[in-house]
């Protein structure tokens, strides 16, 4: 049997509204070689977005570094695998390439070609159990750029951005098969499947062509299992041998209530049998509560000091573990001011407050009917009025009139 866990979106260097989740990424990373030593696992595998920009700081590649040295100590014969994402810096990936050779670690940051074909050398590594049986192989496909799609030579049916995908991994597959026979694949993939679920604002449309998204029969029933990254809720899509690991914690207040974690994935395989395949989610526990005030909804300003304080948060808690706080306010009117007097709220109390919405009553209805006039028929302090009130659900007081009147004479 080979045992495989499967990880993505780890962004390492990742920064919340200026605070570093260094921390954070400390204690999931040491969770997840504690995982790798205990489900005593065959491979490790990393799905592309190892860190957050294409410029890593020093910082982030040196934690780098030092997993992949733990993880090697944890599982000495492990296959360890690192494919780049669109986030990743491909060819400064594929540097150590020399480097990573001698402790096992194999890194895929663009498509490797011998002769004008994909070579097999760079993307495919063979699974092989503690005493040494191949039990399965692996297929490490990083982030499709343009230029690695194949072009259509004709005209086609459909989305060539979908035909070009498919035949991208037809590609691969096929030179995969030439030297790794009837063994069990498995496949990588940093790419977005057609009806998964998106984080909302967290997550770019990544494929070329004006479109995002492949479905999810780009990848053959006959692969045994298809480790994806890019999203960042663990999920399936399509078959349940076609997943999303997840990201390692909450990087955006849309991923609160998400269960992260990583996959191990075990592959049983006999000759001539089909293999038989078992996934399970692994949950890691969270360094860094992120809270969301209030879970749902919005609050009155006058109820947000009594919210914080009911967190129950120790006040000696150090600032690199104090949580994140999303807060959601309910407002009728101006807003001019909120944020500085809601900062001055939240240095009260041993919290970092990342991020403020507003929520405004909905404008009611008008049964009156609204006479179209010409604009030039209307007075400009009125378009003013009008503004202010739909912007801030409120009419602008004597003093913002009088500053609108101020602007005016100046132009």
């Amino acid at each position: 049997m080979i045992r495989i866990l499967h990880t993505a979106d780890w962004h390492l260097g990742a920064t919340l509204q200026g605070w570093s989740r260094e921390a954070e990424h400390r204690r999931a990373l040491a969770q997840i070689v504690d995982i790798a030593r205990s489900r005593e696992v065959d491979a490790i595998v990393v799905a592309g977005d190892i860190f957050d920009n294409l410029n890593p700081s020093a910082e982030a590649q040196r934690l780098l570094f030092e997993t992949l040295k733990e993880l090697r100590a944890a599982r000495p014969h492990a296959v360890i695998a690192l494919i780049a994402g669109n986030h990743d810096p491909a060819g400064r990936l594929e540097a150590p390439r020399a480097l990573f050779d001698l402790i096992g670690v194999v890194a895929v940051g663009t498509i490797g070609k011998r002769g004008g074909e994909i070579d097999p050398k760079v993307h495919l590594a063979p699974l092989s159990d503690s005493s040494g049986r191949v039990g399965a192989h692996l297929l490490l496909a990083p982030y499709p750029r343009d230029v690695d799609l194949p072009l259509a030579k004709g005209e086609i049916e459909g989305s060539q951005i979908v035909w070009r995908a498919r035949e991208f991994y037809r590609e691969l597959i096929a030179v995969a098969r030439r030297e790794a026979g009837d063994s069990p694949l498995v496949v990588t993939g940093h790419l977005h499947v057609a009806g998964a679920v998106e984080s909302e604002g967290a997550e770019r449309r990544i494929l070329v062509g004006g479109e995002h998204a492949v479905p999810f029969d780009v990848f053959p029933e006959e692969i045994a299992y298809v480790a994806l990254g890019h999203l960042h809720r663990p999920q399936s899509i399509g078959r349940e041998s076609i997943r999303y690991s997840g990201s390692l914690f909450p990087l955006s207040k849309t991923e609160i209530d998400y269960d992260h974690g990583v996959t191990i994935v075990s592959i049983e395989s006999e000759t001539g049998l089909t293999p038989r395949i078992a996934i399970e989610h692994v949950a890691l526990s969270r360094a860094t509560p992120c809270l969301r005030v209030p879970s749902r909804g919005a609050l009155p300003l006058c109820e947000v000091e009594a919210a914080f304080a009911g967190l129950g948060i120790d006040a000696a808690t150090a600032v690199d573990e104090r949580p994140f706080v999303h807060l959601c306010v309910a407002l009728d009117g101006p807003a001019a001011g909120l944020r500085a007097e809601i900062d001055a709220i939240a240095e009260k109390f041993p919290i970092r407050l990342v991020s403020l919405a507003v929520e405004r009553p909905c404008a009611s209805e008008r049964s009156e009917v609204v006479s179209l006039l010409r604009l030039a028929e209307r007075a400009p302090v009125d378009l003013f009025r009008e503004a202010f009130e739909r912007e801030h659900r409120a009419a602008p007081s004597e003093d913002h009139v009088a500053l609108f009147h101020a602007a005016a004479m100046e132009e």
